[in-house]
């Protein structure tokens, strides 16, 4: 037991010595290698198909300079939309991912010079804090989201203070090649952590949570699909545009060339309000994110300055109790000399 107190209190000791800090800059500016955006180009022979068609995670390994990082694959029963809904719904991590306790975006930039040869449309940066026993690690991250290459990547902000080296990750999302209405999912991470981690957050870093990733979004994209009314909702509704169609084509040939044009028209004004309302709810979502990153970055910083505080009365608890047992320690010398 003493043994315990004493590993815990030297735990506490080096990690307040390294802690995190949302205005310190990290110690350096990017050490493992970060994922390149697109089709990781990964086969998957009757084996993994196999797997994959049980509902099971398929691992497998990447090739990263000299050394390789493992691959997970899995194959979700929901729409790409959803899932992408889950993976990117930051603020709610930590009713989702195991050993997330915290999770909180401090800014969304929206990129508006986007080109061919670089489609990144989101740069999204988030506080997030694991825990685990006598320890929680803080860290923040940079995501780097390409909805054109069904990818979105991330590394450290570095201009952060995290409690990990380093780390970068890798999201791969498109639809499964069998069945529009499914997601084949791939995803990839690697985590270099300082030497005061123990070994068991260590092992689960590079081992479970792999697997741990495509199964919170999994579960959580399959409920939501059944939640909207799941495969059966939208058959119908694909059954009834269909007919709808149908019936609009048969008309449009009953009443002539004039009725195809006047619906022409309608249609490209549908088309136009359609496109003025998504671009009214693009602002309105821009205009939230940064009163969100806004209020973030403010809580951070007194969040900063409060446990600084705290750490600097830790530090003089710990001082005025060494003095005291080194008295005790001393008198006691005294009395038995």
């Amino acid at each position: 037991m003493i043994r315990y107190i004493l590993y815990t209190f030297a735990l506490f000791c080096i990690a307040a010595s390294n802690a995190s800090s949302f205005t310190e800059p990290h110690d350096h500016q990017g050490i493992v290698s970060p994922f390149t955006p697109g089709d990781p180009k990964i086969p998957l022979d009757s084996k993994a198909l196999s797997i994959l068609a049980q509902g099971k995670p398929y691992q497998t390994q990447i090739q990263s300079g000299t050394g390789g990082r493992g691959l997970v694959v899995q194959d979700v029963d929901a729409p790409t939309d959803i899932v992408w809904g889950r993976i990117l719904d930051y603020d709610n991590y930590s009713n989702m991912v195991p050993k997330t306790v915290e999770s909180k975006n401090y800014n969304v930039v929206h990129v508006k010079s986007k080109s061919k040869s670089d489609p990144l449309d989101q740069i999204i940066y988030t506080r997030m804090k694991v825990g685990f026993p006598v320890l929680k690690l803080e860290f923040f991250i940079k995501h780097l989201y390409y909805p054109e290459l069904n990818s979105l990547t991330w590394t450290l902000d570095y201009s952060k203070k995290s409690d990990f080296n380093d780390s970068c990750g890798f999201w791969y999302v498109v639809p499964h090649p069998d069945d529009s209405l499914k997601t084949r999912l791939f995803y990839s991470v690697e985590v270099a952590l300082f030497d005061w981690v123990p070994k068991f957050v260590v092992d689960f870093m590079s081992t479970k949570a792999l697997t741990d990733a495509t199964a919170w979004v999994k579960k959580f994209s399959e409920k939501e699909f059944e939640k909207q009314g799941g495969r059966a909702k939208f058959e119908i509704a694909v059954v009834d545009v269909a007919s709808t169609q149908t019936n609009v084509k048969d008309t449009k040939a009953k009443k002539g060339l004039l009725k195809k044009l006047l619906s022409g028209v309608t249609l490209g004004a549908y088309d136009i309000i359609k496109k003025k309302e998504e671009e009214k709810l693009k602002k309105i979502a821009e205009e939230e994110a940064e009163r969100k990153r806004v209020e973030e970055e403010a809580r951070l910083k007194a969040e900063e300055e409060a446990k600084k505080k705290i750490f600097v009365s830790w530090t003089r608890i710990a001082m005025a109790s060494s003095i005291f047992v080194l008295g005790i320690y001393n008198i006691h010398l005294g009395l038995s000399g």
